[in-house]
């Protein structure tokens, strides 16, 4: 029998409603002490006297389901925590907007203090997310990650 595996991937930019929810939705969960939350955005940086307007996110969908499902089971086995989320966008994100949510869970904070950046990290490098540059002026470059 095939695993489900929930999606992280959403179109466009990650709504701050949709984060404002999945934290509401860990309320009644009490046994529940601590979360950490990081959110990405798209910065306006500037590349040879030209500003970024917007990321373009790409990749196939099924392959980046498995790969976040994964990292996300090491996780579990590593550190001491109750619930772990992931949401990345696809398609085009322009500056100030959120493209990448990640909370962590758990009965203490140490816990997710150390959960999360090892999560991002691990998404981050190992994610085939592809983002391409927009400029301002309609040209475009393949964003490199830092």
């Amino acid at each position: 029998m095939t695993k489900s595996i929930k999606s992280i991937l959403i179109e466009g930019p990650i709504d701050p409603e949709k984060i404002k929810k999945s934290i509401a939705a860990h309320q009644p969960k009490t046994q529940i002490g601590a979360h950490s939350i990081f959110l990405g955005q798209v910065r306006e940086d500037e590349i040879d006297g030209k500003k970024v307007a917007a990321i373009e996110y790409s990749g196939q969908h099924e392959m980046i389901n498995s790969i976040a499902h994964e990292i996300k089971e090491s996780l579990f086995e590593q550190f001491d925590i109750t619930c772990a989320h992931v949401y990345h966008s696809i398609g085009r994100v322009a500056v100030g907007e959120i493209c990448f949510f990640v909370f962590v869970s758990s009965g203490h904070r140490r816990a997710v203090f150390e959960a999360l950046p090892y999560f991002v990290d691990e998404l981050k490098a190992k994610l085939p997310v592809f983002g391409k540059e927009l400029f301002e002026d309609n040209t475009h470059q393949w964003k490199v990650n830092t």
